[in-house]
């Protein structure tokens, strides 16, 4: 397709060829009004010059007969410019004035009429047009009172061409105009539609152009960069999920199998098959663990909502997160307080919430020792109201994180050397920020001094989306998993 064609198809030309057609309309009607408009003040003025006048002319032959009459005419017709004049007896006969001709019974009735006439203007007796009046005097004398109308035809000539050059002046404007914002916006769009292309042949770097018009196109372009943006990290996240897969799981599949292999090979007798099967299934569990934790967190990150938002008091949840962890806090010689006053209603999602609490807790149980092997103390749980946030924290007095690894400590399958040795997938961390984004919220790692504090920020009314609604549920009761 030529490039004419393309600007002929597109929508902006169409737009200014529908706006171009109604500005000409309205044009057309507007200089159509003032035409007539102008057409009638003159025509009114041409009757109102013509009355006065024989007005005027009926006066003085009341006053002074027929030769006061003819004196006045003769006297008015050498003026410049002057008026049409004729007067004649009742026989025909022209007693004064300038026009030497008028066509066959002008003179028999009394009236208005446009006539065609020869004028003794002293240089030629051209025929012309003339717009005149018929008065009957006493005594049968005729008096005839006109204008010319060339110098109407001359005015009505010039506001016509003044209207055609006009309309010849909107049509070249509003098309110059009209190719101009195509060409601009048909430009943009190739554009947009070369990028398209390359993002959909693979290359996710590139970007739609902003002209920084803050246009309806800009503010587009500046959308769908944001959709790519996350789209682009989505994809980057994907693979580093199926890259950590391939390499996380490679290990506990291999140690299933040769768990299978070896029952197979050194077993003889019931008990040994039942002791291979049982860690064969504990391994198993841990496997599918993950996979849901995983899951859990693709839907918490694409804004799937497990159960609904409601109100609850997140001092009684983290109380009660609190109590379920006792036993095991005893077991490994630390104690857990918790700082948080009923009522503190939070609007969300209590089960969530308690998971994030739970896997912190885990976490800080678990990775709470120090070097020394000895007990890191208490596990502190806070809950407060902060400027129309909810501020949940947990903290240890174990070894804490290193301020260069806090952020990457919330990536899936992100495990620090110092974790190596203790049971873990390195998922918690991010299932705890995929619920706290969820939520609105916002997730910190700060130093405790010693230890590390993880500090939850939520807003105290959770906002959705008109009409968003909550997605499946996902019910895996009791998943717990450590970072």
């Amino acid at each position: 397709m030529t490039g004419l064609g393309k600007l002929i198809r597109t929508t902006a030309f169409k737009l200014m060829a529908a706006y171009l057609l109604v500005f000409i309309l309205f044009a057309a009607s507007l200089l159509g009004y003032f035409f007539w408009n102008a057409q009638r003040l003159l025509g009114s003025q041409i009757n109102t010059s013509i009355n006065s006048e024989i007005n005027s002319l009926s006066d003085e032959y009341a006053q002074g007969g027929i030769v006061r009459l003819a004196s006045t005419i003769e006297a008015r017709t050498r003026r410049p410019g002057s008026l049409l004049y004729l007067v004649t007896t009742p026989d025909g006969e022209a007693l004064a004035g300038n026009v030497t001709e008028l066509p066959d019974g002008v003179l028999d009735k009394p009236g208005w009429r446009n006539i065609p006439y020869s004028r003794d203007d002293g240089t030629t007796n051209a025929r012309r047009t003339a717009l005149v009046r018929v008065f009957d005097l006493q005594d049968g004398y005729k008096l005839l009172v006109g204008i010319d109308l060339e110098d109407q035809s001359r005015v009505r000539a010039i506001m016509f061409n003044a209207a055609l050059w006009s309309a010849g002046l909107i049509v070249l404007l509003g098309v110059a105009g009209g190719w101009f914002v195509a060409r601009r916006v048909l430009h943009r769009l190739d554009d947009i539609n070369a990028t398209s292309r390359s993002i959909m042949a693979g290359d996710l770097t590139r970007r739609l152009k902003v002209a920084g018009t803050d246009d309806e196109i800009d503010r587009l372009a500046s959308t769908t960069n944001a959709m790519l943006d996350r789209i682009q990290e989505l994809m980057a996240g994907l693979k580093e999920v199926s890259d950590n897969i391939a390499h996380d799981l490679k290990t506990p599949l291999t140690r299933l199998r040769n768990h299978a292999e070896e029952a197979l090979r050194t077993a003889d007798d019931v008990h040994a098959y039942r002791a291979a099967l049982d860690r064969t299934i504990e391994e198993s569990d841990k496997l599918i663990g993950t996979f849901n934790a995983l899951l859990m967190i693709a839907r918490a990150e694409g804004g799937r909502i497990e159960g609904a938002m409601n109100e609850f008091d997140v001092a009684e949840a983290a109380h009660a997160v609190a109590e379920l962890y006792e036993p095991l806090a005893e077991e490994s010689g630390a104690r857990i307080v918790v700082d948080a006053v009923s009522p503190l209603p939070l609007r969300g999602n209590r089960e969530l919430i308690s998971q994030a609490l739970a896997n912190l807790i885990d976490n800080a149980l678990k990775h709470g020792p120090n070097e020394e092997g000895q007990p890191a103390g208490d596990v502190t749980i806070a809950a407060r109201r902060e400027e129309g946030h909810v501020v949940l924290s947990v903290a240890d007095r174990g070894a804490g994180i290193a301020p260069a690894d806090r952020q990457r400590v919330l990536e899936r399958f992100v495990r620090l050397e110092s974790s190596r040795t203790r049971p873990g997938s390195g998922l918690g961390l991010a299932l705890v920020s995929a619920m706290v984004k969820l939520h609105g919220g916002a997730i910190r790692l700060e130093d405790n001094e010693p230890g590390l504090r993880v500090v939850l920020e939520l807003p105290d009314r959770l906002e959705r989306p008109e009409g968003a609604q909550p997605r499946l549920p996902l019910r895996r009761p009791g998943l717990r998993l450590n970072g």
